[in-house]
């Protein structure tokens, strides 16, 4: 064997001991890491996240009891009346027919006629607030048509899907934020469920009733609303993360470090969201668990990670 085959034999080892040897020294990427943790005290909410619809709890037209023309209207959008309160004057079409001709005869023609035929009055006939002022003075009007629409109050009607619909009940606790005003939370109440579903996208819901403790001034009938329902809650308790916990078919259990070694343990889980599991019995605040790290993956595309038919976990999404 030549000095320089020998040179070449002996270079290329080297070069595969160096490859072998950074090969060696890169991390492992499909490798679990593991992280030691201990239990917290802290609350836990189990929510049910859902969109609703800002509406009239109670909407009611006010329609002319003749066709005429409108000849006043008292209140604007957004005014409070009370029952009983005048909100329009209308002329049938014979007294505007009489004073539209008494026009051409001078100011007492006119007053004449105004005194021996009244305007008819549009009243209020409950407590409530202008929504919609539909028509202005001097338009024509039907008995079908609605000069003005009045609310009681505005409430946030919510759609549940059916998995949920279960675990919400009349009384709970909800926040309610809108999508124009996302920054304003609003503390309300679960106040009815509907009896009887329907279906969205092959979904099935229920409407649900949310009604807000205070009405903000930005309400609007029709505002889109994300809510997000309590539906069970617990405070002060002990808590782990969910990735600390394994769930079986009829048990949960933690890794815990028992002498240095790492022991599988059973455990009585309580409430629990998309963070945290509520700790019952079978684990010491002061104990140690490991938690197994998973190595990092590339993201799923959109298509493969599937949607949610109403839009992103936002309708009847539960956590």
């Amino acid at each position: 064997m030549t000095k320089n085959r020998k040179i070449a034999i002996g270079g290329l080892a080297a070069l595969v001991l160096v490859a072998a040897a950074v090969r060696g020294c890169r991390p492992n990427s499909g490798a679990a890491a593991f992280e030691e943790i201990r239990p917290e005290i802290g609350d836990i909410r189990e929510i049910v996240s859902t969109t609703g619809t800002v509406e009239p709890q109670n909407r009611l037209q006010i329609k002319p009891p003749i066709g005429g023309r409108i000849e006043e209207i008292l209140v604007r959008e957004g005014d409070t009346v009370k029952a009983g309160q005048t909100l329009a004057w209308m002329s049938s079409t014979e007294r505007a027919a009489l004073l539209d001709a008494a026009l051409t005869r001078g100011p007492e023609q006119v007053a004449y006629w105004k005194d021996a035929y009244k305007a008819t009055p549009l009243i209020a006939p409950i407590d409530a607030e202008v929504i919609v002022r539909a028509f202005e003075p001097g338009q024509t009007v039907t008995a079908a048509d609605a000069v003005l629409v009045l609310s009681d109050r505005l409430i946030v009607s919510a759609q549940v899907d059916e998995t949920d619909i279960g675990s919400v009940e009349v009384g709970q606790d909800a926040v309610v934020s809108l999508d124009a005003y996302p920054d304003v939370k609003v503390a309300s109440k679960v106040s009815h469920i509907s009896y009887e579903s329907t279906v969205v996208n092959n979904v099935t819901i229920y409407k649900v009733d949310i009604l807000p403790g205070t009405i903000p001034s930005v309400f609007r009938s029709g505002m889109s609303a994300v809510v997000e329902i309590v539906t069970r809650h617990r405070d002060n308790v002990l808590r782990l993360p969910v990735s600390a916990v394994t769930r079986g078919r009829r048990r949960a259990t933690v890794t815990v470090l028992e002498g240095g070694r790492q022991v599988v343990r059973k455990i009585e889980t309580g409430v629990s969201n998309e963070r945290h599991v509520e700790i019952v019995s079978g684990l010491g605040k002061d104990e140690t668990v490991v938690v197994r790290k998973e190595p990092a993956t590339a993201p799923r595309s959109a298509a493969s990670q599937g949607t949610n038919p109403f839009m992103p976990r936002r309708m009847g999404s539960r956590r």
